[in-house]
């Protein structure tokens, strides 16, 4: 009898594809990837359905199809680009989903902010602005600091704070750079821009079973965020935040999510923590983003893909808070240029409570810092009994590795 089967949707370049292949076989499920090209190299890997992500009715047409040779137990979209059209089809074949309205508002900041806005949710002051229409004209009852942001980038790409209107122009101009072509509605040619909220962030990670929200961890981020740039460096876990604010975060999510219209599946949330309130940045319906997901592996090997996919089949859910503190530093980019080399990673590996160190940057690639770029050239895991041993080495671990990296020669036409 062949064995249940699940759906991944996913972009071809998706890090993301490798981890839920594996959790899925690890619980005996075959996986079939719909992915975007011909040519992808999604089939040499593993089984791919190649369809086209741009054009969201063909793609479902196609998946239906697919689904009417042999069905799926469950669909699960693998990234933010890709829930909406999961929740869609999984929505046609009557299997576990959220509402496709409901996944779009993880992808479009402007339309989160609205939708939390009318749910009495704590969001900062926003606004929408027009980069094709005169800047000047549009910096009326602006907050300052304010912070611009693209509509429906990730990872903190093309983010940037501005203290007053010199620096709002100039953030618009740089932003505008990074968003061109990113679409072919308003994304292309709009940013949101926010009141900027002085105070302590944090990321939420829990899951949504049958409409209650259950809270796996909370992440403190013991470095400050202020800008211009906000380059995330270290998460740790258990939070260091008192029980209540703890209890005030769990509320906030669950009304954002509530607000959404999100009933099951993965949650991950950002939020600023002031004296007035814990304000929701972010709620997305997938799991936590880059290599960060590895913090919260199990010795038993539970991870946050295996409840994914639980959640997404219907099947069982099992999971917990790691039994001791854990951390991860997105190891930060500091100049642009060509990776020639890194140094130091035994020594670094050495560190007292250093789980891994990852470098997945090779050599020869370019590394660009924020705001233009959008990802780190490495990873530096580490657990121990306390949240400040486990931040203690990472710092210690990041300090012995050196990034070798040469300029980036650009030639142009003479």
């Amino acid at each position: 009898m062949p064995a249940d089967r699940l759906l991944l949707v996913a972009q071809p370049e998706s890090y993301r594809i490798a981890p839920y292949v594996l959790a899925a076989k690890r619980m005996g499920l075959e996986v079939l990837i719909a992915s975007r090209g011909k040519h992808s190299l999604i089939s040499d890997v593993n089984n791919g359905l190649h369809i086209e992500l741009d054009d969201p009715d063909q793609a479902c047409r196609t998946i239906v199809q697919e689904s009417r040779q042999r069905p799926f137990t469950g669909i699960l979209g693998s990234d933010d680009s890709t829930v909406e059209l999961a929740a869609r089809v999984a929505n046609e074949l009557g299997l576990p989903h959220n509402p496709p309205s409901a996944a779009r508002f993880s992808r479009r900041k402007d339309m989160a902010r609205a939708r939390l806005s009318a749910a009495g949710c704590p969001v900062p002051k926003h606004g929408l602005i027009d980069l094709e229409r005169p800047l000047e004209n549009q910096m009326t009852n602006l907050p300052w600091p304010c912070v611009i942001k693209p509509l429906n980038l990730s990872a903190s790409r093309g983010v940037i704070r501005a203290d007053d209107p010199g620096a709002f122009v100039r953030a618009c101009e740089r932003t505008g750079k990074i968003i061109s072509g990113s679409g072919n509605d308003i994304s292309a040619s709009h940013v949101l821009v926010e009141e900027y909220i002085a105070g302590i962030e944090v990321a939420f990670e829990g899951f949504l079973c049958n409409g209650e929200l259950r809270t796996l961890v909370v992440f403190d981020k013991p470095d400050p965020l202020e800008g211009p740039y906000f380059e995330e460096t270290i998460y740790v876990t258990p939070s260091r935040l008192d029980h209540d604010t703890l209890a005030m975060i769990q509320r906030r999510v669950a009304l954002a999510c509530q607000a959404y219209g999100l009933t099951t599946g993965p949650v991950h949330a950002e939020l600023r923590i002031d004296e007035r309130d814990a304000w929701v940045l972010e709620v997305a319906s997938r799991t936590i983003g880059g290599d960060c997901a590895r913090t919260l592996d199990m010795e038993d090997g539970l991870n946050l893909e295996e409840l994914a996919i639980a959640l997404a089949t219907g099947r069982p859910v099992r999971a917990e808070p790691p039994p001791e503190a854990r951390g991860v530093m997105m190891i930060p980019i500091e100049k642009r240029g060509i990776l020639r080399r890194v140094e130091g990673i035994l020594a670094a590996s050495r560190v007292p409570h250093i789980d891994k160190i990852d470098i997945i940057a090779r050599e020869g690639r370019e590394l660009i810092p924020l705001p233009e770029g959008n990802q780190y050239p490495g990873y530096i895991f580490a657990r121990a009994d306390s949240p400040e041993e486990v931040v203690t080495a990472l710092r210690e671990a990041h300090a012995r590795l050196n990034f070798v990296v040469s300029p980036l020669l650009r030639v142009t036409p003479g």
